[in-house]
């Protein structure tokens, strides 16, 4: 008797601990942290010597560093789409099958579908505060100015203070135009043609040779005439028609200003969290930094090694640190997860009209954004959660940003959608240790809508093959990016296809320098018969779905257009006082 006493006493505090222990890593916190075209080699906790980052190191030293994180796309808009929905953007239709593979206006109908499963809806199912501070850009209208089809409190977030797009250089007066050379070169030939037309069918109209009719040539100058004015028109207002800041559905700053702009962000970040001690909620806090047009307050400025660019990158560690600050504050550090990651690698191709280097730096990694090497998709991968994951751990293995939806959703206690296919994995047992080796045994790399590479971590080897099908043209020819164009493009006179494909295993050439051959690896044709495999069984498991990204979806519509006061007041309004700015310390 003593014995079955003693062994049922010993049952029930196994029950007891094992209870606590699934408390603990239910239903956390989730503050989710992502900059904007960071590089991989621009945080001290991934080697640089030289930018400040301490905050950011600190979510290294007290958590876990993944050191092959990889974007799912190399471009915002999709990689967003895939971070939220834990799925390719292929499936979703937020990959373009243009050259254009971002959202560029505000009155634009393409969007993240409704239908799509977000993280933040299902997390809000379960009784979490959910808040999206920062940039948006996936969508806002539809059909009307107001039916906000595409808004973040349309995707399970229940509060919004940010930017619905993005943060462009013709945002910020003096830092040039991202749209000018890409105009200039789409029109010229085209006014040229129609001039050249015009001024033809009224020489042979004059001289008798052909009759044309008077009014088809007066409606065709009209038509040229109104598009050229509009044309003119939304460029010379780029920046109050799609830079502004809102709060929910209201425009609350028309045109943006970035005076104190983080300060207002993370304001707006620790108070949220302030206003949730006692309930848990999810804060996806989305930088604007380091995306062109670089900006950083007066207490950053000037400050770093590395130029705006540098005080950018400070500034944003302060922000993380001022929410980790609070989190300590109101005793929330082991009861939250923190995520730390960059929607894709560095701008290599920004340099400012000074001839100042305005992107970030992938260190020893090939090409930046908008490309599927190396150092457009390797990204920064940090996770920390006292008690619960690793100290000070390093994992090797491939991961990628889709990852977090299902490992939040699990840790929420919902239910993972079963009605359609998610290509991320859960990674708490790799963050715990309790499993060394990744689920992702293929990773498809997609340039927009192309499949441009796989990646393949056999179970049973180190090796981490790569297979390109096809590579951008770098211009310069020599140089590490598409400088002539500011982004590389994914297909026609832009890529150089390869049969058979480029072959690399990056466990030995991480910097993809060397592509194998037949002759200097011995599987090489075994390889590239499993990818096809892999690359056919993913095509099947595709299903169409409306093009988010069409030119049709991609377009200013006028009709979509949020204005806070009018048109012909040129949309401007500031009700966003911000308060008071945070106490900034840049040491």
């Amino acid at each position: 008797r003593k014995k079955m006493g003693l062994l049922l006493l010993l049952i029930i505090c196994q029950c007891a601990i094992n209870s606590v222990k699934t408390h603990s890593v239910s239903s956390p916190n989730i503050i989710l942290l992502m900059a904007d075209d960071l590089g991989i080699g621009d945080l001290g906790c991934y080697g640089n010597r030289t930018l400040r980052t301490p905050n950011i190191d600190r979510l290294a030293e007290e958590g876990v560093t993944l050191t092959q994180h990889i974007a799912a796309s190399p471009l915002c808009t999709p990689s967003r789409a895939a971070f939220l929905t834990g799925r390719y953007p292929i499936r979703s239709g937020m990959a373009a099958f243009s050259r254009v593979g971002v959202f560029l206006f505000s009155a634009s109908s393409g969007g993240l579908p409704y239908e799509e499963i977000t993280f933040s809806k299902l997390l809000k199912q379960k009784g979490y505060a959910t808040a999206l501070i920062g940039k948006w850009h996936l969508g806002m209208n539809c059909e009307s100015s107001n039916d906000f089809c595409h808004h973040p409190l349309s995707h399970g977030f229940d509060y919004f203070y940010g930017l619905p797009v993005t943060n462009f250089r013709d945002c910020k007066p003096g830092q040039g135009s991202v749209f000018l050379k890409g105009v200039q070169k789409a029109l010229v030939v085209p006014i040229q043609i129609v001039g050249i037309t015009l001024v033809s069918l009224a020489i042979v109209q004059y001289i008798g040779l052909l009759k044309v009719p008077f009014q088809a040539l007066g409606y065709s100058l009209l038509i040229i005439t109104i598009s050229l004015v509009v044309l003119i028109f939304f460029f010379y207002h780029f920046q109050h028609l799609n830079c502004f800041l809102m709060r929910d559905h209201q425009i609350i700053q028309q045109p943006l200003s970035y005076e104190n702009l983080t300060q207002r962000l993370t304001k707006e970040a620790t108070q949220f969290i302030g206003r949730n001690t006692d309930a848990p909620f999810l804060l996806v806090l989305s930088y604007l930094h380091v995306h062109t047009a670089l900006y950083a307050s007066e207490n950053f400025r000037g400050k770093s090694k590395h130029g705006l660019y540098g005080d950018a990158v400070e500034e944003m560690d302060w922000s993380v640190g001022q929410v980790l600050d609070v989190l300590e504050k109101h005793n929330l550090s082991d009861k939250t997860l923190v995520y730390f990651t960059s929607d894709q690698g560095a701008h290599v191709e920004e340099i400012s009209s000074a001839g100042e280097v305005h992107g970030g730096y992938n260190g020893i990694y090939k090409g930046g954004k908008s490309t599927n090497w190396e150092g457009g998709i390797r990204v920064p991968g940090l996770l920390r959660w006292p008690g619960v994951i690793q100290t000070g751990a390093y994992i090797d293995e491939p991961t990628s940003n889709m990852d977090i939806f299902p490992t939040i959703v699990k840790l929420a206690e919902a239910q993972l959608p079963s009605d359609r296919i998610i290509d991320g994995h859960d990674l708490l047992p790799l963050l715990q240790g309790k499993v060394t080796r990744s689920k992702h045994e293929f990773l498809f790399h997609y340039c927009n809508a192309y499949l441009n590479a796989v990646r393949w971590h056999p179970g049973n080897s180190e090796s981490v093959w790569k297979v390109f099908f096809f590579t951008p043209n770098f211009s310069p020819e020599d140089s590490n990016g598409c400088y002539d164009s500011h982004v590389c493009f994914c297909h026609g006179g832009f890529i150089t296809r390869h049969d058979p494909p480029l072959l690399f295993d990056l466990s030995k050439d991480p910097e993809e320098k060397v592509p194998l051959t037949p002759e200097t690896e011995s599987r090489f044709y075994e390889i590239l018969r499993i990818v096809h495999q892999a690359v056919d069984n993913h095509t099947r498991s595709l299903h169409a779905v409306p093009n988010q990204l069409s030119w049709d979806n991609l377009l200013w519509k006028p009709w979509l257009q949020l204005c806070c006061s009018s048109l012909f007041q040129s949309c401007y309004c500031d009700y966003d006082s911000g308060g008071s700015p945070l106490e900034v310390h840049s040491g």
